[in-house]
């Protein structure tokens, strides 16, 4: 999962003003965002695009264009209305960039006249824009003068005011036909930024009085959860460096729980050996954490003592292993990590393990990550129709790959941040009907995104405000 961060809204006619803070002026801002546009269109991840922005300008340009892929589809309808051809790429997007500013007043993070002065001066100020000022000048100015006419006009086209590209939109209608609406509405709200107490060196309710105490609005959800009224940089969040907490969305942190909850995790039962688990994909390290957090809290294992359960996080990528020794270095833990692929076991599981079978396997699998769109809102932009199908193969050639590496008895929990039935319930019952030996356990199933609670529990929902995941517990029938 991604780390939360600042609140993505930029203040209105505050910060990034024309005489906003650090001398930083809008239209730097809107330019910066334009480019940034043209990247994700290009392919580009929105993190991606955004290391490219200077970092003075960084904060305030990653709200202005997460707010822009919120409204993106809004704005090219807008745009279709405005310009009876497409504009070359980079006027498009500052055209775009602006509209999707400033199509709702009451949500618009600056006045409607000084985001149209300073786009048409970011557009005066690139060689690149400069012969499209005046065309971007009459496009804003009309839309201003007939902006009730022209919502009015793109109302009823899906992309426009579902904000989702059409075939996403038809596949949660059929995916999630009583819901599909549920989700795509909060899909385009923000995320809550939630954190992960651990458990190992502060308790919930002395992290929560010292919250109360900097008046930092925060309440308990799930286990071990908080959630924050107001997000905050991960830097200024208290207990952070010291390893008390962690971010980590609350649908996320069923993982641990579901997967270790009722195994034998107290290491003087099992002859002093303790569980071995893999954690597969494991990068950023945030479930492979909560794995160790909860076992010693489980186990009762005291400081010293022996680890109830002994962990390897698998990732492809040797970057995004330096990001799980990161983790787990904050938090004063331990786990083997191992650049590897997962889906070739023979090159790192008769090295690395002895060829030993493992009792609990977590595969939190590559996906579409159609259930943090709203933390994520590039995703929807740069996903196809065909990526599902495609990863569907990837996450049932994992399940196979991984299940030979289970011992009898033990669980596979397979979980994807997606709500696609492909690679949720689908998947699962496919599995299941090919492999005589798994036995599906109680499991939450599909976990559909939830918005508009900001703080606190979401009515008959423990898990509170969360992103869309999709969990099934597997256990292996004893030989």
């Amino acid at each position: 999962m991604t780390t939360s961060s600042p609140s993505e809204r930029a203040p209105r006619n505050g910060g990034a003003g024309p005489d906003g803070d650090h001398g930083i002026a809008l239209w730097q801002q809107l330019q910066a965002t334009a480019t940034a546009l043209v990247a994700i269109r290009g392919g580009q991840s929105a993190p991606s695009a955004l290391l490219a922005v200077a970092p003075p300008l960084r904060p305030g340009v990653r709200a202005l264009v997460f707010h822009v892929l919120r409204w993106l589809g809004r704005a090219e309808a807008l745009r279709r209305k405005l310009a009876s051809r497409t504009p070359a790429p980079l006027p498009d997007a500052l055209l775009c960039t602006a509209l999707a500013l400033a199509w709702r007043e009451d949500d618009a993070p600056y006045e409607p006249f000084t985001l149209v002065d300073q786009t048409v001066e970011a557009a005066k100020r690139n060689p690149a824009t400069r012969p499209q000022a005046s065309f971007i000048n009459a496009c804003l100015r009309r839309f201003l003068r007939e902006r009730d006419a022209l919502l009015a006009a793109v109302e009823h086209e899906p992309m426009a005011f579902w904000n989702h590209p059409r075939w996403w939109i038809e596949q949660l209608k059929r995916d999630h036909p009583r819901r599909w609406q549920d989700i795509l509405r909060a899909n385009n709200a923000q995320a809550p930024m939630t954190l992960r107490v651990n458990v190992q060196k502060a308790s919930r309710a002395r992290v929560l009085q010292a919250f109360d105490a900097m008046d930092i609005e925060a309440d308990p959800v799930g286990e071990v959860g908080v959630v924050l009224g107001r997000a905050l940089p991960v830097e200024q969040v208290p207990g952070f460096a010291d390893g008390e907490v962690s971010v980590q969305d609350a649908a996320a942190q069923l993982a641990a729980p579901l997967l270790l909850r009722g195994l034998e995790l107290d290491p003087r039962r099992r002859g002093g050996r303790p569980l071995r688990v893999l954690d597969a994909c494991a990068a950023p390290g945030g479930k492979t954490a909560h794995l160790l957090e909860y076992a010693a809290e489980a186990a009762g294992t005291a400081p010293g003592g022996p680890p109830p359960i002994e962990v390897l996080a698998l990732d492809i990528d040797p970057a995004r292993c330096e990001r799980i020794h990161q983790t787990l270095d904050r938090l004063g833990l331990s786990a083997r990590v191992l650049a590897a692929d997962a889906r070739t076991p023979r090159d790192w599981w008769p090295q690395h393990c002895g060829s030993q079978p493992f009792d609990a396997i977590l595969l939190d699998a590559p996906c579409t990550a159609s259930g943090i769109v709203r933390r994520q809102p590039d995703v929807r932009w740069l996903r196809r129709e065909s990526d599902i199908a495609q990863l569907a193969i990837i996450q049932a050639g994992l399940l196979t790959t991984l299940w030979a590496l289970l011992a009898p008895g033990g669980r596979l929990l397979y979980c994807t941040c997606s709500v696609f039935r492909a690679e949720g319930d689908l998947q699962i019952e496919t599995f299941v009907a090919h492999n005589t030996d798994a036995v599906l356990l109680p499991s939450p199933g599909h976990l559909l995104p939830t918005g508009g609670h900001a703080r606190g529990a979401v009515p008959d929902n423990p898990a509170g405000d969360h992103d869309g995941f999709f969990y099934a517990l597997l256990q292996k029938r004893p030989a």
